[in-house]
């Protein structure tokens, strides 16, 4: 018996689409098929964390206190301890000049002398009256006691004798204002009158001034008004005395701060005993405030953000980033107030490549310089 043999059909473009398919999905099928899991999971594991190289290299230092004081900076004027402008009281002439320019005179030294020829007249006058007053209640008071007076003409003739008493009194007040006495001890300055000269109320005979201790008036911002106190040491200089230091203290605080600058005005006391410091020289001062134990950490330590401030803190290889509060500044440091502990480690190098929870290696600073 014979078949009938069929013929081939043609194979059609979808067929060979399908066919094709089952082939390659059969291929992934065998190689999958011969992994094994765990090495595809170390795999991924590896290719995300990048194996040991992951580690990243920081600079670290570790908080530690350190005695430290706010130094500042300021400049200031000096005063003389005491200073006035020599006048006269009343118009006058002067008669005779009884210094000499640029020196040192004695309280109550004689000055200047005016004429006294009209007062010492005035002064006459007064005390005449003032015997023939006084002579007059001694017999009106003779005869109150014999009741030969009344009590009211007692009491008229005592009040002329009281305001001839007060007579006196001004006119020696102004014969002794003919003659110009220092007020207190100090040094005088240029002469700006001669003999002859008539001078009148408030016109400058010269200037007197007590150098034996200077004023130094120095502002001071007032962000540093914790440090200032009474009793605080200062050391300033000047430029027209090069080489010279001059130790003082400060002796007064402005009660009020400027509103314009925010500033609050300083004065010290310097001893002038060489009399080397005039009023009115410009100086450059230098306070401390008082050395306390304070933690610091280095300025590079410190990562602001948003209004706060960060330090990363190294513990065990791994980074912890931690809020903190600082407080004074110095050059290279800053200090911490809270949220950090003494010898704890911060990163001071390398915190722009980290974040909180990073693994981490320290690097002694001489190698990541070098």
């Amino acid at each position: 018996m014979r078949f009938a043999q069929s013929e081939p059909r043609p194979l059609t473009i979808s067929g060979c689409l399908r066919a094709r398919a089952w082939v390659a999905l059969g291929g992934a099928l065998v190689v999958l098929s011969g992994c094994d899991k765990t090495d595809v999971g170390a795999a991924a594991e590896r290719s995300s964390a990048g194996g040991p190289s992951a580690l990243v290299t920081v600079v670290t230092a570790a908080a530690k206190r350190e005695p430290m004081g706010i130094a500042i900076e300021a400049v200031g004027t000096t005063h003389a301890n005491e200073s006035v402008q020599v006048t006269s009281k009343a118009s006058n002439t002067v008669v005779a000049i009884r210094f000499k320019e640029s020196e040192d005179v004695e309280r109550g030294a004689v000055l200047v002398q005016m004429d006294d020829a009209g007062a010492q007249a005035d002064l006459a006058v007064a005390q005449a009256a003032l015997a023939r007053s006084r002579s007059q209640y001694d017999r009106s008071k003779d005869l109150a006691s014999r009741q030969a007076l009344s009590a009211s003409d007692l009491e008229q003739v005592e009040a002329t004798l009281k305001a001839d008493t007060a007579r006196v009194a001004a006119a020696q007040v102004r014969v002794e204002d003919t003659v110009i006495r220092a007020s207190f001890g100090g040094r005088t300055g240029f002469r700006q009158v001669s003999v002859g000269s008539l001078v009148n109320p408030g016109t400058v005979i010269t200037t007197l001034d007590d150098i034996h201790v200077i004023k130094l008036d120095f502002t001071v911002p007032e962000t540093y008004l914790f440090v200032l106190r009474r009793g605080l040491p200062i050391i300033a200089a000047a430029t027209g005395l090069p080489d010279r230091k001059f130790q003082g203290e400060v002796t007064n605080i402005e009660s009020r701060v400027d509103p314009v600058t925010r500033s609050i005005i300083v004065r010290a006391e310097l001893p002038n005993l060489d009399h080397l410091l005039r009023q009115g020289m410009f100086m450059t001062v230098s306070l401390q405030g008082d050395v306390v134990p304070t933690l610091m950490v280095p300025e590079e330590a410190i990562v602001p953000e948003r209004g706060r401030t960060y330090v990363f803190v190294v513990a065990n290889g791994v980074v912890q980033r931690r809020e903190v509060r600082t407080g004074k500044r110095r050059p290279g440091d800053v200090e911490v107030v809270d949220g950090l502990a003494e010898n704890e480690r911060v990163v001071v190098e390398g915190t722009q490549n980290i974040r909180d929870g990073t693994a981490v290696q320290e690097a002694p600073i001489a190698m990541t310089r070098s």
